[in-house]
C-alpha cells in the first residue's frame, strides 16, 4: 500500500514551518537546502520557503552538540541559525523568536516539522496544525530519548485534510496520544554538557533528521511513499520502518 502525495505541493512554492531549534531542529534546518535544490533541480516550480521558530536563546550547553559557538549565547536560537543559512545559501528563509501558540492561526504552512522536546510543546504544535482554519497538509514529527527515535508523518484534520478522506495518515497525537499530555513532562533542564550528553548521545539527531527527510524527499521527488515514519536506534544500528 503506498501513500500518495497531496498535488498541492507540486504546483507552488511549498512552505514549511520547523518548530523547534534544538537537536532536530537545527539538523532538520540544516538538511532542507539540499531537498530545496534537488526540488529546483528536478523541476519543481519554487522549492522551498522555511520558517524557523523557536522561543529559547543560545546556552552554553547548545553548543556541545547543537550547531551554535561561544560568541552566540545569549542570543535568538532560531534567528541566529537563520541569518547564517541565508547568508550562505542566499536564501529568504525567516527565523522568529517565538513558541508555535504565538503563531497566527491563519498562518499558512503546508508542512510543520514537529521537533520540540516536551509533550506541552508538541501539544502546542497539535492545536496550530488542528485549528479548523488551518491548511498545513503535513505534520512530520520527531521525537528521541537518548539514543533512539521516531520520525512519523501524518495529516492532521483540518480544513485542508478530512477526517474521512480515503489514505489519511494519522498524526502521531492520534496514534500515540500521550505524546500531547503535558502532565507527562520532565521539565528539568541539562545544567551541564555532560548532563546533555547524558540524555541524547551524539549523531541521534542527525539520524533522526535525515531520514525524516529522505522521507520526505521521497513523497516530493516519486510522488508517493511505501513508509509514513521509522523507528532508529543507535545502539543497535536499526531503523524499523512504519508501514504506510
Amino acid at each position: 500500500m503506498k501513500h500518495r502525495i497531496n498535488p498541492k505541493l507540486l504546483e507552488r512554492r511549498i512552505r514549511v514551518l520547523v518548530a523547534g531549534c534544538g537537536g532536530n531542529g537545527s539538523a532538520v534546518v540544516s538538511g532542507l537546502p539540499y531537498l530545496h535544490q534537488a526540488l529546483l533541480a528536478f523541476g519543481h516550480p519554487g522549492g522551498l520557503h522555511v520558517t524557523l521558530v523557536d522561543p529559547d536563546v543560545v546556552s552554553e550547553t547548545n553548543c556541545v552538540r547543537q550547531p551554535f559557538c561561544e560568541p552566540e549565547i545569549g542570543l535568538p536560537k532560531a534567528m541566529v541559525l537563520m541569518q547564517r543559512m541565508n547568508l550562505f545559501w542566499r536564501f529568504d528563509w525567516n527565523g522568529l523568536q517565538a513558541r508555535v501558540a504565538d503563531l497566527s492561526r491563519h498562518a499558512n504552512f503546508d508542512i510543520v516539522f514537529g521537533c520540540v522536546d516536551t509533550r506541552k510543546a508538541r501539544r502546542e504544535i497539535h492545536s496550530l496544525v488542528t485549528d479548523r482554519s488551518s491548511r498545513v497538509l503535513y505534520w512530520l514529527d520527531l521525537g528521541n530519548n537518548a539514543s533512539s527515535g521516531q520520525f512519523m508523518l501524518g495529516q492532521p484534520i483540518n480544513a485542508a485534510n478530512s477526517r474521512k478522506a480515503s489514505g489519511r495518515l494519522p498524526t502521531v497525537a492520534e496514534i500515540y496520544q500521550e505524546t500531547i499530555q503535558p502532565k507527562l513532562d520532565d521539565d528539568s533542564p541539562s545544567c551541564s554538557s555532560i548532563e546533555a550528553l547524558n540524555r541524547q548521545e551524539p549523531f541521534i539527531n542527525q539520524v533522526l533528521a535525515f531520514n525524516a527527510l529522505g522521507l520526505l524527499a521521497q513523497l516530493l521527488r516519486h510522488g508517493a511513499v511505501e513508509n509514513r515514519g521509522g523507528f532508529c536506534n543507535l545502539a543497535t544500528g536499526s531503523v524499523v520502518p512504519i508501514a504506510v
